[in-house]
């Protein structure tokens, strides 16, 4: 069983399509011990990062999160709150990956980064395997993880920065795989299969 996390902070309707597509087993919960009886995780986002930190912790999903030893897999949002910290409300997030969520530069391009991108990966990447490196995912992000040493995968928006990473048995993609086309329902399909 795979469980779709929701702390009211995620499109979920479009994972829950992108699975049912797929024929997996899921549940869309927010309790404590169905999270920690599924096999995978999901975790979606949008939305604000404050906000959804409060969510989570009025939840108490806080230390089930961060103390998952599952394959766990955040989306947009769901990546970003894994980080250190968000710039967005400048707030503490779950302190997986060691990395501070930033603000794309206004002055430079269009904030939000919004549509289809080209995305590089590292060879070894799980999440992208039989996806042909270059392929294009859908961004609708106005902050992003800079490239660090769990960057799986690259994108550039004026800068270079994540648009996957990996730590352990966490994973995020910046994209939204349920809104990419066949590729991201292969990464999808990966994550379940393969992660």
């Amino acid at each position: 069983m795979t469980a779709i996390i929701d702390y009211g902070a995620g499109n979920i309707q479009s994972v829950i399509n992108a699975l049912e597509e797929l024929n997996v087993k899921f549940i869309v919960t927010n309790n404590a011990k169905e999270i920690n009886e599924s096999k995978k995780i999901i975790f979606p986002g949008v939305g604000e990062a404050s906000s959804a930190m409060n969510n989570i912790r009025s939840h108490g999903l806080f230390e089930v999160i961060k103390n998952c030893k599952k394959p766990f897999l955040g989306i947009c949002l769901g990546m970003q709150l894994l980080c250190d910290y968000s710039e967005e409300g400048n707030v503490e997030c779950l302190g997986i990956i060691p990395a501070v969520s930033k603000k794309f530069n206004s002055a430079k391009v269009k904030v939000p980064h919004m549509g289809w991108n080209k995305v590089s990966f590292n060879k070894g990447s799980k999440l992208f395997e039989e996806i042909e490196n270059g392929s294009s995912f859908y961004f609708a992000n106005s902050f992003y993880v800079p490239g660090n040493k769990f960057s799986s995968a690259l994108c550039n928006y004026d800068i270079d920065f994540s648009a996957a990473v990996q730590k352990e048995n966490f994973y995020g993609v910046q994209f939204h795989p349920e809104k990419s086309g066949e590729a991201g329902i292969k990464l999808l399909k990966n994550f379940i299969e393969k992660c």
